[in-house]
């Protein structure tokens, strides 16, 4: 029987899908090879500067911001969150560099994974594991992860050779990529970071959805699937 599909949509600078990053964890050692984990981006930050500036305008700017993260990190140990996040100069300018990034990977990734014996699962990927690096980098240390040198950093740690993310970069190739990801926020109505799509769209979990519910959406489709008809759900 073929794994079940699941779409994981997030923003690399969403507090809620950095605080999820356990349970798609969780997810992968509770069901291994029956689930199949593919990770896509949605924009939620195309302008950070600007939406924190304008939606935070009367409730204290970027300091209201990250006292509002800081807040919601308290919440949840599991997640270390740098006090000075979101202030200073290490203010992202946008999601879509670091997300143009990862799908620079990506792209690297499937060209070497079809020399590969046997299949690499979402938590294996270099993609995800730098997807998971970019966060900690701007979450935990608070760094600029719109900045290109970020970016060269984490290449380095996850031995990748920057010179191929560059060229697959300049060719637009990783660009086009991001693009298909974005347009799935109107075509599969994406509300934002993160979401989980399961049963061909059918069933969507949004937001901060606890994992104890994640897993019961994926039981479900587990225990009612039938390869000829839809599921009841």
């Amino acid at each position: 029987m073929h794994p079940i599909k699941i779409e994981y949509h997030s923003d690399i600078l969403c507090i809620w899908a950095y605080i999820a990053q356990r349970r798609v964890e969780q997810l992968m050692s509770t069901f291994g090879n029956r689930i199949e984990i593919t990770s896509y981006f949605c924009s939620v930050f195309p302008d950070a500067h600007g939406k924190i500036a304008s939606q935070w305008e009367n409730k204290g700017g970027f300091e209201g911001y990250n006292a509002h993260v800081l807040g919601v990190a308290k919440k949840f140990p599991h997640v270390e969150v740098h006090k000075n996040i979101w202030l200073g100069n290490a203010i992202p300018r946008t999601s879509a560099a670091p997300h143009l990034f990862v799908k620079a990977v990506q792209i690297i990734e499937e060209q070497e994974t079809l020399e590969a014996e046997a299949p690499i699962h979402y938590h294996e990927k270099r993609s995800s594991q730098a997807a998971w690096e970019l966060r900690k980098a701007f979450f935990a240390e608070a760094r600029d992860i719109s900045n290109w040198d970020t970016h060269r950093d984490i290449a380095k740690k996850l031995d990748i050779d920057y010179a191929q993310i560059e060229r697959v970069i300049r060719s637009s190739e990783a660009l086009a990529r991001l693009e298909v990801d974005y347009n799935q926020r109107l075509t599969k109505d994406i509300k934002g970071s993160p979401t989980y799509l399961m049963n061909d769209g059918r069933q969507k979990l949004f937001g901060n959805v606890g994992y104890k519910l994640i897993e019961a959406n994926v039981q479900e489709v587990m225990e009612g699937r039938n390869d000829d008809e839809a599921s009841w759900c």
